[in-house]
C-alpha cells in the first residue's frame, strides 16, 4: 500500500494553515539586518509578556522534572478569578486555543455533520473541523463584516454540530453583538463557539452567558493581550455536562507547569494589561488617521486595511522588502485579494508602518 493511501481521506480536502511571516523569514529573503524588522503579522504584544510571568517562567524552571497537575488546577482557579467565572465551567488547554478546538472536534464531530464558518474569518476552525470529519458550510459576512443573522439561522441543519462565531473576528476585528448570539443559541441544538481571542481589547464579552445556557462555549487564550503566545496557553468556558465529557479525551497534562505558572503571573498583573490594552487603543486611532488606504474599525489588537485597487500580495511584498511584516489575507476564506491585517505596534512601529503605506 503506499504510503499516503495511509492517511485519513478528510485530511486530503484540508487547505495547510498560513502562518504570518517571521523575521528570520525576511532577512534570508531580502538580506535585512534583524534589527531594522517589525513583526507586525501575527498579533503578537509588542510590549511583550508582563515581568511578573518572565520571573514565575524562570522561577518554575527547577521544577520541569515533575508532571503538572492534569486538570491545570492553579491556572484554573486563577482564571475563575479574573472572569468571575466558576473553575466548574472552565477547562485550560494547550497548545493554545487551538487545542481546545482540536479537543471539542474530536469530542463532537462525527463524520459528515456540518459546521458553520462566517467568513472571512479565522482558519483553524476549519481545519480542525476537517480533520474529524466535518462538512463546513460557510455564511459570509456583509461587507462591513457583520453577520446576517437570519442567513445564518437559515444554514443550520440538523446535521450541524457547531457554530464558530469570532469576537472580535480576525481578521475584520468586529465584535457581533449579544443579543445576536442569544438568537443563534436559541435557534438550535448546536454548540455555539464563540472565540473571544482578542476580549481584552473589546468594550464587550458574553463569557457571562455559559452558566445560563447549555450550548454556548466561549474560547479565550493567553497569545495576545498577556503577551505569551510562545508558551501557547489557552482556555475555554464550557457548559457543565459538556467540560465533564471534554475531560475524558483531553490530553493528559496538556498545559505544562511553565505555562502555568507563567498563566497564573500574567493574570495577577494587572498594571502590564492596562498598558498593553491601552497602546492597541493609541496605536489604533493612530493608524486609522495616517494610512492612506481603507482603515476599518476594530475592537482587537489590530487593523484590516484595504489597499484596493492594489493587490495585497503586491503590497505586502513591497513592505517586507522595508523590512515591515504585516498580513496577506488572501489566504483567508472569501477575503478578496485586497485586504491587509496589520497588528496594532508601539508608536516607533506604527510610524514606520505608515511611512511605508505612503510610499506605495
Amino acid at each position: 500500500m503506499p504510503r499516503y493511501e495511509l492517511i485519513k481521506e478528510e485530511v486530503a480536502s484540508i487547505a495547510k494553515y498560513v502562518p504570518g511571516k517571521s523575521i528570520n523569514d525576511i532577512v534570508r529573503a531580502y538580506g535585512l539586518d534583524p534589527a531594522s524588522v517589525i513583526k507586525l503579522g501575527s498579533n503578537e504584544n509588542p510590549l511583550g509578556p508582563s515581568p511578573k510571568a518572565v520571573e514565575a517562567l524562570i522561577n518554575d524552571a527547577k521544577a520541569i522534572s515533575i508532571y503538572p497537575s492534569a486538570d491545570a488546577r492553579e491556572l484554573v482557579e486563577a482564571i475563575s478569578e479574573y472572569t468571575g467565572i466558576a473553575a466548574e465551567h472552565i477547562v485550560a488547554s494547550g497548545p493554545g486555543m487551538d487545542g481546545l478546538l482540536d479537543g471539542l472536534a474530536r469530542l463532537l464531530i462525527s463524520r459528515g455533520d456540518e459546521v458553520i464558518l462566517t467568513t472571512p474569518t479565522f482558519s483553524y476552525y476549519e481545519i480542525s473541523a476537517r480533520a474529524n470529519g466535518a462538512v463546513p458550510v460557510y455564511v459570509q459576512r456583509e461587507e462591513d463584516f457583520s453577520v446576517d443573522i437570519e442567513k445564518l439561522i437559515n444554514a443550520i441543519t440538523p446535521r450541524t454540530k457547531i457554530i464558530f462565531l469570532c469576537s472580535p473576528n480576525n481578521p475584520s476585528g468586529n465584535v457581533i453583538p449579544e443579543e445576536d448570539i442569544l438568537r443563534i443559541a436559541e435557534a438550535t441544538d448546536a454548540l455555539v463557539f464563540v472565540d473571544e481571542a482578542y476580549v481584552e481589547f473589546a468594550d464587550r464579552n458574553i463569557a457571562h452567558l455559559v452558566p445560563e445556557y447549555d450550548n454556548i462555549i466561549v474560547g479565550r487564550t493567553f497569545s495576545k493581550a498577556f503577551g505569551l503566545a510562545g508558551m501557547r496557553i489557552g482556555y475555554g468556558m464550557l457548559p457543565i455536562w459538556l467540560k465533564e465529557e471534554y475531560m475524558k479525551i483531553a490530553t493528559p497534562f496538556n498545559v505544562s507547569s511553565a505555562a502555568v505558572a507563567a498563566g497564573v503571573a500574567a493574570l495577577s498583573d494587572a498594571e502590564h494589561l492596562n498598558m498593553s490594552i491601552e497602546l492597541a487603543r493609541t496605536g489604533k486611532k493612530y493608524l486609522q488617521d495616517n494610512i492612506p488606504f481603507k482603515v476599518y474599525d476594530t475592537q482587537a489588537n489590530f487593523v484590516l486595511v484595504d489597499v484596493a485597487p492594489h493587490k495585497a500580495r503586491d503590497v505586502t511584498t513591497e513592505l517586507l522588502k522595508k523590512g515591515i511584516i504585516v498580513r496577506d489575507c488572501t489566504s483567508f476564506a472569501n477575503a478578496g485579494d485586497s485586504l491587509i491585517r496589520i497588528t496594532i505596534g508601539t508608536e516607533e512601529q506604527n510610524k514606520k508602518v505608515v511611512e511605508g503605506f505612503s510610499s506605495i
